[in-house]
């Protein structure tokens, strides 16, 4: 089910896997699916003595409310023992993000790299920071998805599509490097479906391949290279929306965010652009005791 009707990639199945085999291992002998709210409490109480990361715990009982609820809506059991469980209440770390200074820096040291490498890394800085795309869209786009458009389809989390808008300046960086895109295909091959092709056994860019070539333009720009990463460029790109406008729902649309409580780690932008409204507008905030 999670893989035909959610979408869910080859690592969440994995991790919800090993998750439930956890829980299995912890009821000795009683089957999972046959588990109380009782034993479920008591594993969750398990996982916190274990001194376990509030998150990885949160993503544990994320596992078991999909799993006993399949169970309920496929008549297996006729309740559902997660209803009334307490998620662990979680941090709220902001996003790291880099200044619009420092991304404006590291786009110049793109568009300084030299030779075909260069031009195609500058078009791959560029679509980054002007869509906020992950990583894995990004490397994976179609060809199709991009040539000439204003507006591109990405297929992300949960093979779900979405549209988001290009600006002038990548769109230019991808014209530039078009004409020599050809020379990254593999040997042997004269096409490819994908923007950014490569020898590689996906045929298009890995992500790795692009996070370490990302981390040399950092260095260039004289950023620190442990700032620097393909996450930290889509952070940044969100975080630049809001701070000049952009509302929090056409930003959640875009990030591909399927719920918008994700998107709300940014509200810290939000909450500084207040402050500059008030002090810029409010008639209260120009007078001076």
């Amino acid at each position: 089910m999670m893989s035909a009707e959610r979408g869910a990639s080859p690592r969440t199945l994995q991790a919800y896997t090993r998750d439930l085999e956890d829980l299995t291992a912890f009821l000795k002998g009683t089957p999972a699916n046959a588990a109380s709210r009782e034993d479920l409490r008591r594993y969750l109480d398990h996982l916190l003595g274990e001194a376990m990361a509030p998150r990885t715990s949160a993503r544990r009982l994320s596992c078991l409310r999909q799993f006993f609820k399949f169970l309920y809506a496929e008549g297996v059991r006729t309740d559902d023992p997660t209803a009334t469980l307490e998620s662990p209440r979680l941090g709220r770390p902001l996003p790291k993000f880099l200044t619009e200074d420092e991304t404006q820096r590291l786009l110049t040291a793109a568009h300084d790299g030299k030779g075909p490498e260069g031009v195609r890394m500058a078009a791959l800085v560029e679509l980054l920071y002007a869509t906020g795309l992950r990583v894995s869209e990004l490397v994976s786009l179609p060809l199709a998805a991009v040539r000439g458009k204003t507006v591109i389809i990405v297929r992300g989390k949960g093979n779900k599509e979405r549209m988001v808008p290009v600006g002038e300046s990548a769109r230019d960086a991808v014209e530039a490097y078009l004409p020599l895109r050809e020379r990254f295909l593999a040997p042997k091959l004269k096409t490819s479906p994908w923007l950014f092709p490569s020898s590689g056994r996906a045929g298009y860019l890995s992500r790795a391949g692009f996070s370490a070539a990302l981390k040399d333009v950092a260095a260039r720009a004289g950023i620190l290279v442990a700032r620097v990463s393909p996450h930290v460029l889509r952070h940044s790109f969100a975080t630049h929306l809001l701070a000049n406008g952009a509302d929090l729902r056409s930003l959640q649309e875009m990030l591909g965010h399927a719920d918008i409580s994700t998107t709300q780690i940014y509200t810290h932008v939000l909450d500084e652009r207040m402050r500059r409204l008030v002090a810029d507008h409010h008639p209260l905030a120009k007078l001076r005791l």
